[in-house]
Order: structure tokens, then C-alpha cells, then sequence
């Protein structure tokens, strides 16, 4: 599973999440019979969003969530000299 820092948690073959936060992210590892990889969303107390339509792998989706977070830094960043052309 993933640290306490971390905002996302890992589920191995054979565990389970024993319980899980709202909106927390989180990689459920497939059978390597079908495939491999990981499955990646985010829990809801009624469903579990993929993020992801294709398995992926655990860096993959790592990159993306560190691609995020850098993007939140800049979520009310404007600028006044922008047009369309």
C-alpha cells in the first residue's frame, strides 16, 4: 500500500483494500494470466472511477499524479495577455 504521505495507495495480488478514502487514488495489480499491469482510479463510496480505459503501469501512473500535482500549483494562474488567434 502507499505511504502515509502519498495520496494514492497500492493493492497487490491476493490483498485487498481494507478501507479507502473518498477520491483517494489507487492501483489494483492485475493476474499476470491477464496481462499484468494495474488498474488505476479513484475510490468513491458508491463506485471506482477508472482514470485510465487500459491497464497501465505503476510508473506510468505514477507520472501522471506527479503531473498533476505539478498542475495544481498552477490552477489560478491567469494570463492577461492572452488572445486567440
Amino acid at each position: 500500500m502507499g505511504g502515509k504521505d502519498s495520496n494514492y495507495s497500492v493493492v497487490y495480488r491476493h490483498e485487498s483494500l481494507d478501507h479507502f478514502i473518498e477520491g483517494e487514488w489507487v492501483f489494483f495489480q492485475r493476474s499476470k494470466e491477464s496481462g499484468g499491469g494495474f488498474w488505476f482510479g479513484r475510490t468513491f463510496s458508491d463506485c471506482f472511477w477508472l482514470e485510465f480505459e487500459r491497464p497501465t503501469s505503476l510508473r506510468a501512473g505514477l507520472q501522471y499524479l506527479l503531473s498533476l500535482e505539478r498542475l495544481k500549483g498552477q490552477e489560478n494562474d491567469f494570463d492577461d495577455d492572452f488572445t486567440l488567434e
